[in-house]
């Protein structure tokens, strides 16, 4: 009787016991899905913004990558599209004296100096080419006296270079210069008997060699171990004459012609060349442009000079005045200096040309 008591006792604690923690069971599942459901939410909710994330990086991608094109297709085709740019510029320097009754004296006179500038530039790459035309003519009336000339120039130069990379700033580059003039030139007052004319002389320089230059209309050095030098004397009279270095004329006991003067000179030589250009100060700016020739073959070590510099001071955006200086030296120019004898001349030694000028006048860039 007391086992059988015993039993029931146990069956009825375990049904209590069951009833008492079914509801606590409940509860915890309860919780447990919520929690679930919650973070199944929070999941989406992070996979929405994540995906939205996503697309708008893409299409910040996309945008910075088409801005990206853009600007190199821009700075492409800016900087390797061959492009020629032309510059003119036209120049007039006046200078006049007038004087009426005036006690100390003096002379009426006028001058003006005629100058035009063009050229015509183009680069690509790592390849320029540039072409530069110079005129100048001046001319001078003083007083009961004919009108003179003060300034004489016709100059054509070219310069091709070819550089490997944009890492160096020197180039393998050839150059072509001419020069002569316009009209007769005297030894005032003698107008009888011209000393120049037009491509008598004419100089031809054609060579190659290397440049270098980081910016070549501001600073350039160029040098040329092999440099053809031609000289141009087409006039008869002074052909025969043998200026400015040529063969003369031939002649025998009694005048007689046996070979005229030759019209041209050949020298092969070194040609060394320098431009530099600065401001010293807010409207004032110098240049410097210098030509050192020797020849291999006659008298090797004598050196022409050609050197010019030029101040140029700027008023405003069209008046200007300029000082100019320009020093000369060519060892086949001989001075002819008169004798008592009507035409007759003795030749003396090359000397030192100098010329300096001064002008105020109007230019316009065009």
């Amino acid at each position: 009787m007391r086992k059988i008591f015993m039993i029931c006792t146990v069956l009825l604690c375990q049904f209590l016991n069951a009833q008492t923690t079914s509801p606590e069971k409940d509860s915890v599942a309860i919780a447990k899905s919520d929690s679930l459901i919650l973070a199944k939410a929070r999941l989406k909710a992070a996979e929405k913004a994540v995906a939205k994330a996503n697309a708008l990086a893409i299409d910040l991608a996309v945008a910075r990558a088409k801005i990206i094109a853009q600007y190199k297709a821009d700075s492409l085709a800016a900087i390797e599209k061959p492009k020629w740019v032309q510059k003119n510029r036209a120049s007039v320097d006046i200078s006049e004296v007038t004087f009426v009754n005036w006690n100390a004296g003096g002379s009426n006179s006028i001058s003006a100096l005629l100058g035009l500038n063009s050229s015509l530039n183009y680069k690509y790459k790592d390849f320029y080419w540039t072409n530069k035309s110079k005129v100048r003519y001046g001319l001078h009336k003083q007083e009961d006296q004919k009108l003179r000339k003060t300034e004489d120039i016709i100059e054509l130069s070219s310069n091709i270079g070819y550089r490997q990379d944009s890492l160096t700033n020197w180039f393998f580059s050839a150059q072509f210069n001419f020069k002569t003039q316009f009209t007769n030139g005297y030894k005032y007052p003698n107008r009888e008997r011209a000393i120049s004319k037009f491509l008598a002389p004419g100089y031809m320089f054609v060579g190659a060699g290397a440049e270098y230059g980081k910016d070549m209309e501001k600073f350039s050095f160029y040098f040329s171990p092999l440099t053809v030098k031609t000289t141009y004397v087409l006039d008869r009279g002074l052909a025969d004459k043998g200026a400015f270095g040529v063969d003369p004329a031939v002649y025998d006991d009694e005048g007689n012609v046996l070979r005229r003067g030759r019209t041209s000179k050949n020298e092969v030589g070194i040609l060394v060349t320098n431009y530099f250009e600065t401001g010293i100060f807010e409207n004032i700016n110098v240049s410097s442009k210098t030509s050192l020739y020797t020849d291999y073959l006659n008298s090797f070590g004598n050196i022409d000079v050609d050197w010019l510099v030029n101040f140029d001071f700027k008023v405003n955006q069209y008046v200007k005045a300029s000082l100019g200086s320009h020093i000369k030296y060519d060892d086949d120019i001989k001075i002819l200096t008169p004798t008592d004898i009507k035409d007759k001349y003795v030749e003396n030694g090359a000397r030192v040309q100098w010329k300096q000028i001064l002008g105020i006048g109007v230019a316009l860039d065009f």
